[in-house]
């Protein structure tokens, strides 16, 4: 795993399951074009752009380049690099069709192709520290967070402290936890 000090942001859950073999790093989905009416996820991913940074990696298609423009116009402030992908023919493998403009997205593209492209734009790479444990999901379940009856309103009480999105995952909230404490 490549461990990049910027949050990595992509266009759906997909994407983000492919970049969570690869990355030890902040992936945010931002839904497709839920974006445009998501005022939370926005507000978050303008706070990382100034905390840590973020990289935009979106499909090589039209929808893409839109949502690309339109976090670029979004996002003023922070450090904001742009990854991108070549466009390649064919269809994801989940897919029974090809996307509309026939190219391959994020979660199509080689592992190495999304490598290059994350590490050519600029993105800071981090070297683990050994002494600085991540937080894990056992973690949550010790605090109370996860896997207990109370534990939703918990995390949630804490997402809304935070300021982070509502909908955040566990494990997103496990990243994003141990790169404040790095």
């Amino acid at each position: 795993m490549i461990a990049v000090k910027q949050a990595i942001v992509v266009e759906g859950r997909y994407d983000k399951n492919k970049l969570s073999q690869i990355f030890d790093a902040l992936i945010v989905p931002v839904g497709g074009f839920a974006i445009f009416n998501d005022v939370q996820t926005l507000d978050f991913l303008r706070r990382l752009a100034v905390e840590r940074g973020i990289i935009i990696l979106t499909d090589p298609d039209g929808a893409g380049l839109v949502i690309r423009n339109f976090l670029r116009s979004a996002i003023q402030k922070g450090q904001v690099y742009h990854a991108y992908i070549g466009a390649h023919e064919g269809r994801e493998k989940r897919k029974n069709i090809p996307s509309k403009e026939g190219l391959l997205g994020v979660e199509g593209v080689t592992e190495e192709e999304i490598v290059h492209a994350v590490l050519s734009c600029g993105a800071v790479r981090e070297l683990q520290d050994v002494a600085t444990e991540p937080i894990t999901t056992g973690d949550l379940y010790t605090l109370g967070l996860s896997g207990k009856p109370n534990s939703a309103a918990l995390r949630r009480q804490l997402l809304c402290t935070l300021g982070l999105p509502l909908n955040m995952s566990s494990g997103a909230l496990c990243r994003w936890l141990s790169g404040q404490l790095s």
